[in-house]
């Protein structure tokens, strides 16, 4: 089996070689400092392995997988918060999340394509919940960019008679979408540049290709709704104000 020949010292040695080649070329390029993948690397290993750990337990217990569940969703909230780089408002990020979830894994559950156990909720939520984060993150911090870079835009609608709402509303609406072309593009090029993780991962593990191909079709479907919900709604709570930055703030 490849599971077998991949955890092991093999594994480690090339890991390590990879990740020396990648501070060599960040440091050669003058892409970042010459531990910043080294480190990364080492934490990265450090998580899964304590997450590894825990999920061996928890995955057990229905109530146990519930409280991962919570814990990776404070996580998400708070690191979308972080990245939207907003002054004010950050947790109001906390719908666009729970609404993204909310669009897909009741139905899956409903339907029984996910059964209720925690070795099929937690990587399905997991997946659904990481790429919602990365989209929300990413389109309130456009949002609020665009706002700050086109505030006469905004002005100028607002002399025309259009509300607050409608005039912020009118000058992100293109920056606030644009968080959602990576998944689109995923979606559109899978099978023919990508081969996703969830294909790989149900592929190695029941070597069915078919199998495969009909869960990755159900992720990407699924994300691709819950990342247009909590997107939807990130851009509303920015033109309604309640997602906001300082006039003097300035992004990086």
């Amino acid at each position: 089996m490849m599971t077998a020949a991949v955890l092991g010292p093999t594994l480690i040695v090339v890991c390590v070689l990879f990740a020396v080649a990648a501070a060599a070329v960040y440091r050669l390029a003058g892409l970042g400092g010459i531990w910043t993948v080294p480190v990364a690397a080492a934490r990265a290993a450090a998580q899964l392995a304590a997450i590894a750990a825990v999920l061996a337990t928890a995955m057990t217990r229905l109530w146990s997988s519930a409280a991962v569940l919570m814990v990776m969703f404070i996580v998400a909230v708070l690191t979308a918060a972080g990245r939207s780089q907003a002054d004010r408002g950050r947790l109001w990020l906390t719908m666009p999340l729970a609404t993204g979830v909310a669009a897909v894994i009741p139905a899956l559950l409903l339907t029984g394509l996910v059964p209720l156990t925690g070795a099929a909720l937690i990587p399905t939520v997991g997946i659904i919940l990481g790429g919602s984060m990365t989209a929300v993150a990413v389109a309130a911090r456009r949002s609020l960019d665009t706002l700050a870079t086109r505030n006469g835009e905004v002005e100028a609608a607002l002399s025309l008679g259009l509300s607050e709402r409608d005039s912020r509303r009118l000058v992100i609406e293109r920056s606030a979408a644009d968080a959602l072309l990576p998944n689109v593009d995923q979606a559109r090029t899978a099978g023919l540049v990508t081969l996703p993780g969830a294909f790989v991962g149900v592929l190695l593990a029941t070597g069915s290709a078919a199998q495969a191909g009909a869960v990755q079709v159900l992720v990407l479907i699924g994300l691709l709704l819950a990342q247009g919900c909590g997107v939807a709604l990130t851009g509303e709570l920015v033109a309604r104000g309640r997602i906001s930055r300082r006039p003097h703030a300035m992004t990086h």
